[in-house]
Order: structure tokens, then sequence, then C-alpha cells
């Protein structure tokens, strides 16, 4: 039962989680971190680090989020290829705090999620 980080991530991005896995499974794009399914081991160490409350057991992903089990699995695996990886915490957004309250908090969709266009620099 792999974690998923759902929408409550976008244009946030807190590392909280990053600093506490033990197998380095998170994968950054530019606004959203995700966590690749094959190399999580269900630990749950991550979940009560997340100040925004954007990561669940797959069996317990809010069912207007089950969409984004698919997310984490396709980003995880694209951005694995170009090498973003985090492994260390890292400065939020500067859009964090405001994102991650109300209105701004409940206008968020995957249409938000941005992608790298090029590798690593």
């Amino acid at each position: 039962m792999p974690y998923i980080v759902a929408e409550p991530c976008i244009n946030c991005k807190y590392t909280d989680c990053v600093e506490v896995c033990p197998v380095d499974c998170f994968y950054e794009g530019p606004n959203f971190l995700v966590i690749h399914p094959d190399e999580c081991i269900d630990c749950n160490a991550c979940v009560p680090t997340c100040p925004v409350e954007a990561i669940y057991a797959d069996d317990e992903l809010p069912s207007k989020w089950e969409h984004y089990t698919e997310w984490n699995a396709y980003l995880a695996e694209q951005w694995q290829t170009m090498g973003y990886n985090i492994t260390e915490k890292k400065d939020e957004l500067p859009t964090a705090d405001e994102y991650s309250t109300e209105p701004e908090l409940s206008q968020k969709s995957e249409e938000d999620i941005l992608t790298w266009e090029g590798s690593p620099e």
C-alpha cells in the first residue's frame, strides 16, 4: 500500500516529508511532490510531517483525489528518468502560505501541476 501525495501539495511543496523518508522515494516537480509507488515501503513516516496534510495511504485517499494515485505513478516515472529525486529538505515555494489556506486551497486542481521541460541543472 504505497502512499500518495494529493492536491494540497500543489503550489506549496513543503519538503518536511522528504527529510524523514528512509528510502528516498520522493520526486519533485516545479510545484508538486510525488511518491514513487514501487519505491515506497509504506512506513508512514512522511504523513505526520506534511503541514498541509497532502499525503495519504492509497486506501485512505479521499475519493475526490483518487486520480492522484495515477498522477503519482506517472509523474514519479517521468521525474525519476529526468533525475529529479529529492532527498533533502528545501525551502517551500514562495506561494506556500497563500496556497495552504482558503480560498486558494480549495481552488487547486491537477491542471495546476507543472512539469519540467528539460533535465536537471
